[in-house]
């Protein structure tokens, strides 16, 4: 006889059978139960007010190239950034202040370069602002000086002369370009000077800009005690401006952010002014735990991200940090990355002006290792959203809300990224509405997003996208006439000083090129730099640089640059290139530079002075291995050298001078070129199969494969050899990508793949010796050789890395092409 089950145990076993078929209906391992958090929003919450989320165009020349793109892929770029209800919607564009100075990726020119110049149409920036005024007339402008020029002070800008420089700023924005500069800062990363603050804001309400407010001291949160000691300092600042306020703990994954209490009890808003400095895609689940965790932990109503963009030539720090990439004017392709979806769920959901609700804010579940959740409510309780990163959950969470005390109790829209996905597809997707119940509504979160659940509307996706990418144009020429005075010229990208369009000097008529920064500037960081500047991509190799120069004044050098290929971090002027130096007293050399910031001599000599105030032409041709110096049309001299390959041209003034006054002089620039030389294309033929190296579907993409194909003679068949130190890298004639082991892998059998040249032991390769005229192409990191795959003999069969085997299928012909 069986015994009777008990009322509980029949009641347990339900809820066990209850829970059973739940787990089965969402996925979840048998016996778990979902996680589940709960929270009531109310109309009544208290929290700090939100001030946006955006970007910096500056710090610097990041932006450079943007300006130089076509329509109407250039106002696509600017959609994306700045238009409502389309892409990132950023609600605060920071710029830089100009200062002739590189500080980071490039210089940015100042409106006055001496204390007796003002011109508000130099650079960039005040294009930029107006654009993004035009797209959003509600967004928020801040400028921040990272240089300034020479005259403003000896060693630092806290001097009378910079708060005449910045007042003169602010009313040039006002008069000129019709622009409200609403924040305004320092100097960047440069500690402050208390009352030069205090003298700043009298000066800005005594000339009618008392309307901004001033942010200290974007640098670290060590402002706060001198803020607390010193009661007019904090009458001065408006913000608290900190930089990388996660760093001290874990900035690269965003964990975790932090801000004293002494900080949080000012009563002042908290920003991270600067944040960022990472990858467009890979930022992406940073970027939503920082916005998040920012105000969770530290308080912080503002999140500014660095760069805005990645607009700028190869070879330089950040080529892909910002939100979108966007480095080839001439073809017009462009990239959106995830970190702009990510903004996209802040913006195109709150406005400056929302308030936070701080008991609607908080961690999953009451652990940060499985995601974050904000509360924004409109003024008048008119709209909410709600923002959840779930991108450390390693399972779905049920999130249930209880909308309370006037907060609006209608339809819900829902937008997501997926965060861990590689496909734009999967990025900013509108999601099926909910529609609260009784005031209460829940959503099942999965991992690795952030979602944006709001009443107010007006989101969307843009759509459009770039074209593909293409080699730098050649030949290039610019006579600088197209110009209006005062401006930087096509794709050339200032690295230090101010090259810009002036009337030509030496009794020439229209328009030339002028370094035109008359002393050296006060840089953000100190470094030795000549003033120089970029331009090109790492599709030239073999090419001659020309230009008519003209010393303003005796003494002084002048160089043409080539093969541009990296820099120094934080010594600008120290650089892998090649250089045609002319001093003005006729003696001349070309010189090979490097990062280590040596100046090596290959050839020298002298020839006549170039007069001052009379125009001579010199030209630098680098074909191969050798490079020639030219002068008035006469060859000077040649050297041989193989260490760089490949990179962009440019100009430059006082290369290897030791004298500060030397390096900074005033000289002109007329009819610049790029002229392409006799560069060598090969097909590279496999001895086992005939089949050809090649990219297979003729993809421009970074990460196409490379496989082998019955040769028809397109261009993704085609490959230049570039010498390399003492390796050669491969470079694709259609893509202009290098052959590459992705990720650097060591493991045999990888597929080999094509990506932007970088200079990485990954993308250097030996030409071994096979026997009959073939080779063998060995890797420089690996170690392994290129190999047909099995030696299969199939139409777009891998090329892999193997170790050596003595296999015909390794073994490879460079067949002139």
């Amino acid at each position: 006889m069986t015994a009777m089950r008990s009322p509980v145990r029949l009641l347990l076993i339900r809820a066990l059978l209850v829970l059973a078929f739940l787990a089965s209906v969402l996925g979840l391992p048998a016996g778990q139960a979902q996680a589940a958090t709960s929270v009531t929003l109310s109309g009544t919450a208290a929290g700090r007010v939100f001030d946006g989320v955006g970007a910096v165009s500056g710090g610097g020349g990041n932006a450079k190239l943007l300006y130089d793109y076509p329509e109407p892929q250039r106002g696509q770029i600017l959609d994306y950034l700045f238009k409502p209800g389309y892409g990132a919607n950023i609600s605060l564009l920071k710029v830089e202040i100009g200062g002739d100075a590189n500080s980071t990726d490039g210089a940015e020119p100042s409106h006055m370069h001496t204390a007796d110049d003002q011109n508000y149409q130099r650079g960039y920036e005040w294009w930029l602002m107006e654009q993004a005024k035009a797209r959003n007339p509600g967004i928020k402008l801040a400028a921040l000086a990272w240089a300034a020029p020479g005259w403003i002070g000896t060693s630092d800008v806290w001097t009378k002369n910079m708060i005449t420089y910045l007042v003169n700023y602010l009313r040039g924005a006002r008069d000129v370009h019709g622009l409200t500069i609403d924040y305004l800062g320092g100097w960047n990363e440069n500690g402050w000077d208390s009352g030069w603050f205090v003298d700043l804001r009298k000066a800005l309400d005594a000339g009618g800009f008392g309307h901004v407010q001033l942010v200290g001291a974007d640098g670290g949160w060590d402002v706060v005690t001198d803020m607390q000691n010193n009661q007019a300092f904090n009458d001065a600042i408006a913000v608290v401006g900190a930089h990388y306020p996660c760093e001290g703990v874990s900035e690269s994954t965003g964990d975790r952010c932090e801000s004293p209490a002494a900080a949080q009890n000012l009563g002042k808003p908290l920003w991270a002014s600067e944040n960022g400095s990472q990858d467009y895609n890979a930022n992406g689940p940073v970027m939503a735990r920082q916005l998040s965790r920012g105000y969770i932990d530290a308080k912080m109503t503002a999140y500014i991200n660095w760069p805005l963009i990645a607009a700028l030539p190869p070879g330089l720090p950040f080529q892909t940090t910002g939100l979108m990439v966007a480095p080839q004017p001439w073809s017009g392709q462009y990239s959106v990355g995830k970190g702009l979806w990510v903004q996209a769920h802040w913006n195109q959901f709150a406005k400056p002006g929302w308030q936070f609700a701080d008991s609607a804010s908080g961690y999953l579940s009451g652990d940060r290792n499985i995601g974050s959740y904000v509360t924004l409510k409109a003024p008048g309780n008119t709209d909410y959203t709600t923002i959840i990163e779930t991108t450390r959950a390693t399972a779905t969470e049920q999130f249930t809300a209880r909308v309370t005390d006037g907060l609006p109790t209608g339809t819900l829209h829902v937008w997501a990224t997926n965060l861990n996905s590689a496909n734009p597809s999967d990025w900013f997707v509108r999601q099926a509405d909910i529609t609260p119940s009784g005031g209460t509504w829940s959503l099942t979160l999965q991992p690795g997003r952030i979602y944006s659940i709001s009443t107010a509307g007006g989101q969307g996706k843009g759509s459009a996208s770039g074209p593909a990418s293409a080699s730098f144009p050649l030949p290039h020429t610019d006579g600088f006439d197209a110009y209006a005075t005062g401006r930087e010229a096509r794709y050339l990208a200032d690295q230090h000083g101010s090259f810009e369009t002036a009337g030509c000097g030496g009794g020439r008529g229209g328009q030339c090129l002028r370094q035109t920064a008359p002393v050296a500037p006060i840089p953000w960081h100190p470094h030795q730099s000549p003033a120089y500047a970029l331009i090109g991509d790492n599709s030239l190799t073999d090419y001659t640089v020309q230009s008519d120069v003209m010393f303003e004044r005796t003494g002084g050098s002048v160089a043409l640059l080539g093969r541009f290929g990296a820099r120094d971090y934080w010594q600008v002027g120290q650089i892998n290139a090649y250089y045609l130096k002319v001093g003005q007293a006729g003696t001349w050399q070309i010189l090979r530079g490097d990062t280590a910031g040596a100046l090596t001599v290959l050839a020298s000599g002298t020839r006549t002075a170039l007069d001052a105030n009379t125009w001579h032409k010199l030209a630098f041709r680098l074909q191969g291995s050798t490079l020639t110096a030219i002068a008035d049309g006469v060859t000077l001299g040649s050297a041989e050298d193989t260490a760089y390959g490949l990179g962009p041209a440019g100009l430059a003034v006082g290369v290897g001078e030791n004298s500060i006054t030397s390096r900074w002089r005033n000289v002109q620039f007329d009819n610049f070129s790029i002229t392409p030389g006799t560069t060598t294309t090969y097909k590279i033929v496999n001895r086992s199969s005939g089949k050809v190296l090649a990219v297979a579907g003729s993809s421009s993409d970074d990460g196409a494969a490379i496989v082998q194909q019955a040769d028809t003679g397109v261009a993704s068949q085609r490959w230049r050899v570039v010498q390399d130190g003492g390796y050669v890298q491969l470079v694709n004639t259609r893509s202009n990508r290098a052959l590459d082991v992705p990720g650097f892998s060591t493991t045999q059998g990888t597929q080999l793949v094509q990506w932007t040249v970088n200079g990485g032991e990954n993308q250097q390769w030996t030409l071994g010796t096979a026997n009959d005229g073939y080779q063998t192409l060995v890797n420089r990191h690996s170690g392994y050789l290129a190999d047909v795959s099995g030696a299969s003999g199939a139409q777009d069969a891998p090329v892999v890395q193997w170790p050596s085997n003595g296999g015909a299928n390794q073994q490879w012909q460079l067949e002139a092409s």
